[in-house]
């Protein structure tokens, strides 16, 4: 059976090039373009691993959605990768680690991102 992928981002450009390279390598993927839809899909799915970008709604939305989702009993194991401009599009001078409380992410993953890295990322989290 194949493995399921939730993408929640509101770049549908982005949106449509992660699908279309995740279905390509034979994951089922679903998507939603913010964080509350997101997260019913996330239940409604069962992912195996749900990739979440921050800025949408809001320009935190995504921080708020990886605490909501780790709150969520049949989801708190459920790896989410965090794929994300912020610290570009707000010109941080810090990057974001992933933390149990704060941010309880696998992994953050810089946009733009090549292929291949968000390929293994997704392989590495669906072991």
């Amino acid at each position: 059976m194949a493995k399921k992928v939730l993408v929640i981002d509101d770049d549908s450009d982005f949106v449509e090039s992660i699908v279309n390279l995740l279905e390509a390598r034979g994951y089922a993927v679903a998507s939603a373009s913010n964080g509350k839809e997101g997260v019913q899909t996330a239940k409604a799915e069962n992912p195996d691993v749900i990739l979440l970008d921050v800025m949408m709604t809001t320009k935190d939305e995504g921080f708020n959605i990886a605490r909501e989702l780790h709150g969520i009993e049949e989801l708190k194991n459920t790896p989410v990768i965090m794929v994300t401009g912020v610290r570009k599009e707000m010109n941080l001078p810090f990057g974001f680690e992933p933390d149990e409380t704060w941010l309880p992410v696998k992994q953050i993953l810089e946009k733009p991102i090549k292929p291949e890295v968000l390929l293994n990322a997704v392989a590495d989290a669906v072991k």
